[in-house]
Formats: C-alpha cells, sequence, structure tokens
C-alpha cells in the first residue's frame, strides 16, 4: 500500500482557518501510485474522496467530515528546473512541480534561477495543485499566465492537458467540476534580472503584511470580487469592520478577510460569513460569493 490511513483525524490540523471537526478517513499518498491506488480505493459510485492541499481555501464544520480526505502535500511536492529552447530567440525556462509543492516554493526556485513570472504567488500560502484547481491569483497575475500544460487523475488514468483547455476563468478552473485531480504541472517562466524579481517579491509581500490580518489564522480573501466592486470596500461600508461572532471576526485591518480571533469554531465563521452576506446585500444589493470553499454540515 503506498498510502499513509488515519482514522478520526481532527481537520482542524489541516486548515489554515484551524477549525474542523474530524474525517472518518484521512489518507496520505506517497507518491503518484499511491494517489491513483487511494483515489480508485475510495471512490465508490458518485462518492469520492475530498483531496486538499494545505488547507488554506477551505472551511471545514465542526461536525467533520461524513467520509474520506485524501492531502497531495509533502510527500508529493518535487520542484524540478527544467530548460526549454522554444526557437523563439527568447530566453526561458520551465519549472515542473508537483501539486504538493508549496506556491511560495515555486516562487523562490523561480527567483533563484533568475526566472520571472510567479512574483504574484510568493506569499500565497497555498500549494501548486490548490492553486491551479481555482486558478489562484494576486497583485495582478493569476496561475493560467504562466501554466503551460497540468498533469491530472480523471477517471483513473494520469494525462496531461495544455494549460489553454484548463478553461481557466477568475478563480476557476475546469478541474473544480470535471472530476479532475492535478498531480503537478509545468510553468513556463522568462529570465530576468533576479535583483529585480525580488525587489517586485519583497514589494507584494511588504503590502501584504501592510494590509492583511497575517498574524491570525484565515483563509485568505474570504469573498470572491463581485463584478465591479471590491468585497473588503463594500463590508467596510456596511459598517462591518471588527464585526465578532463568537470568536470570528472581521478584521478591521482587510474587511476582506474573516479571521479566527479568538478561538472561533467553524459554526462562529460561518454565521460571520452568512451575517456579511446578508448585511452587504441589504445596505448594497450585492450578493458576496464566498471564495473559502465550505466542507460539510454547517
Amino acid at each position: 500500500m503506498n498510502y499513509k490511513i488515519l482514522e478520526n483525524e481532527p481537520m482542524s490540523g489541516h486548515t489554515t482557518f484551524r477549525v474542523g471537526g474530524p474525517a472518518d478517513i484521512y489518507i496520505i499518498p506517497q507518491s503518484i501510485e499511491g494517489l491513483k491506488e487511494a483515489i480508485k480505493d475510495y471512490t465508490f459510485g458518485e462518492s469520492k474522496p475530498l483531496i486538499i492541499g494545505n488547507g488554506s481555501n477551505l472551511l471545514v464544520s465542526d461536525k467533520g467530515i461524513r467520509g474520506v480526505v485524501i492531502e497531495i502535500g509533502s510527500q508529493l511536492s518535487q520542484i524540478t528546473l527544467i530548460d526549454n529552447d522554444d526557437g523563439s530567440g527568447l530566453e526561458c525556462k520551465k519549472i515542473y512541480a508537483e501539486a504538493g509543492a508549496k506556491l511560495s516554493k515555486l516562487a523562490r526556485e523561480a527567483y533563484e534561477n533568475g526566472l520571472s513570472g510567479a512574483e504574484f504567488a510568493s506569499g500565497i500560502p497555498g500549494t501548486v495543485g490548490g492553486a491551479v484547481f481555482m486558478n489562484a491569483g494576486a497583485y495582478g497575475g493569476e496561475i493560467k499566465d504562466i501554466v503551460d500544460y497540468v498533469d491530472v487523475i480523471c477517471d483513473g488514468e494520469l494525462k496531461s492537458i495544455k494549460g489553454s483547455d484548463m478553461g481557466f476563468a477568475y478563480r476557476y478552473s475546469k478541474a473544480m467540476d470535471q472530476d479532475m485531480v492535478v498531480v503537478g504541472a509545468m510553468f513556463t517562466f522568462k529570465k530576468d534580472n533576479p535583483e529585480d524579481i525580488l525587489a517586485r517579491m519583497n514589494d507584494f509581500n511588504q503590502r501584504r503584511r501592510d494590509k492583511q490580518p497575517l498574524e491570525y489564522p484565515s483563509a485568505g480573501s474570504t469573498f470572491k470580487r463581485p463584478e465591479n466592486h471590491f468585497a473588503g470596500k463594500l463590508i467596510m461600508d456596511s459598517g462591518l469592520a471588527g464585526q465578532c461572532f463568537g470568536g470570528a471576526m472581521v478584521s478591521d485591518k482587510h474587511c476582506g478577510f474573516i479571521i479566527n480571533y479568538d478561538n472561533a469554531t467553524a459554526c462562529d465563521i460561518y454565521n460571520l460569513i452568512k451575517l456579511v452576506q446578508s448585511k452587504v446585500k441589504d445596505r448594497f444589493g450585492v450578493e458576496l460569493e464566498t471564495e473559502v470553499r465550505l466542507i460539510g454540515e454547517f
């Protein structure tokens, strides 16, 4: 068996919100073959395992998960620099990263090799797999901008899909609704001065520190950006900065973040999300859609 099995595993240890009840079965594959094996062993008709990475975009119910969770983490986190000559006369190189690799590590690897394109990702706390799955982005950059192709497990088989065929859109890829498990991706970069790359990374990361409540557990931006609006401004203008529900709080540093301020439960966070959605809808007529995935029964 190429995977490790844990029973009644608390999800609070596997999400950046630091909340969530136990998963009935928690599986950690030791290889891509182990991942394929686990998916096959625990797929029963329409019942499929929940695939997670760093848990940076999840809110798991206090009641936990009645089923199977598969973590694609450090055992599947290899990053490989690949020389590339595309005949264009431009210097470019590629990096292949397995799905469990941290996005920040991919950005660091690119910088250390004088490769530009991943600077926006240097402070995003998720994994490569999760970033590809939802087309993560920040500061004007998105994963779709640098993806060459994506390796996925689909129908039990390993397949490669061109980045242009992944249907990337704002916080979306077709992996989200076509039963694909991302196992790795090839990224293409352009050569640049390492000092310039580092300066951009440092600028983005300083902006994060200045404007985001990084000192508290959260799942990053709680809500997607509504068309023609900014979620954080709508929430602030609704008078919700610092609003609490139990141990959850709307950050007064950045209202787009709901934070685990004081030993919050998942229920606290969920109820605060609902309160924010209701208040913003009443005040501005705008429906806020969560960027955070809600898992389990609330």
